[in-house]
């Protein structure tokens, strides 16, 4: 057999390896996609009651709406609706602007969020498909093109009720350290993974471990790009 034979040979191989791997990784995202949707209709049925519960409870302390609804970019940047259960109240100052948000958080609101019920509205994302149970959260729109090109990988993969990020501080850690992460599952990522983040995120909320960021009642402003552009141009 000559060179060229054998070297074919291992070439037709290592293609057809590429190609298992390949169609093996789209019939688990398949995989992801259908659990994802027929969980969150179970999830749903079964959190009902509570979420009822939960919507009065808004209403009744502030009126409506119950539901923090927000443009969101969401796989390549798609952007959908995103929800959420209200935590703040509307109150503004003399001149009609917005108190700080430290100002309109309530306790139901505080309570909410230690306990991650807030999150709940978000089952109806992932049955639309807009949203899976694990990826990266989805973020502001305005904080596309205040990323680097590496950390706007994290929009390769659907975005996600909880992530790998999440359990590994989730806003208690800095931007940098949060987008690494991010695009550290979207290069690892597996079901088995997916089911590895599920379990943490079960042990961080109940430990109510690293729901907020220090100094912070929601996250710090991500500024990203806009920080270098302003340092770029101070030099200049």
């Amino acid at each position: 057999m000559s060179i060229y034979q054998i070297l074919s040979i291992k070439l037709n191989l290592q293609s057809s390896e590429v190609n298992n791997a390949v169609t093996a990784k789209k019939f688990s995202l398949l995989m992801k996609s259908i659990l994802d949707r027929l969980i969150a209709a179970i999830a749903l049925l079964v959190f009902s009651p509570v979420m009822l519960v939960v919507a009065i409870a808004i209403y009744l302390r502030m009126g409506g709406p119950v539901f923090f609804t927000q443009p969101r970019p969401g796989k390549n940047g798609r952007v959908f609706n995103f929800y959420k259960f209200r935590t703040m109240t509307s109150d503004c100052d003399a001149n009609g602007d917005l108190l700080p948000d430290e100002q309109r958080l309530i306790p139901l609101g505080q309570f909410l969020r230690k306990t991650s019920l807030d999150e709940l509205p978000q089952l109806l994302n992932v049955l639309k498909g807009d949203m899976s149970f694990v990826g990266p959260r989805p973020l502001l729109v305005r904080y596309l093109d205040r990323y680097t090109p590496e950390q706007a990988r994290r929009h390769d993969v659907m975005p996600g009720i909880t992530g790998w990020a999440q359990v590994n501080g989730r806003n208690s850690i800095g931007w940098d350290a949060k987008f690494k992460l991010d695009v550290s599952y979207v290069d690892n990522w597996s079901l088995w993974f997916d089911l590895k983040i599920l379990f943490l995120t079960v042990l961080k909320v109940l430990k109510r471990d690293g729901i907020t960021q220090e100094g912070y009642t929601t996250s710090e402003e991500f500024r990203g790009l806009l920080d270098n552009n302003q340092t770029n141009s101070a030099i200049e």
